[in-house]
């Protein structure tokens, strides 16, 4: 089964999250298949969050499953809005 989830980088104390598509044998920080995107939870920047839409629409048309707190970052994005003038505003 594929997941999107979150993959910890960044340095001690911290965190930044890299968006990914892995299989859920994989470890946290292993490999994975595809980079969506990244999120700052200290939001030390403007663009803290940053997902490509298509790519993510693109995996879970394919049947990839979002984790509870990656849900909630791909719908902050309008990853789930149902047309594209919902997803920029």
């Amino acid at each position: 089964m594929v997941k999107i989830r979150l993959s910890r980088f960044g340095s001690k104390h911290n965190p930044h999250y890299r968006i990914v598509v892995a299989d859920v044998r994989r470890p946290r920080d292993g490999g994975y298949i595809e980079n969506l995107g990244h999120y700052d939870p200290r939001k030390t920047t403007e663009n803290y969050l940053k997902v490509d839409v298509e790519r993510a629409r693109h995996w879970l048309a394919q049947g990839a499953q979002p984790t509870q707190t990656a849900l909630r970052l791909l719908k902050a994005q309008g990853v789930f809005a149902r047309n594209t003038e919902q997803a920029s505003a």
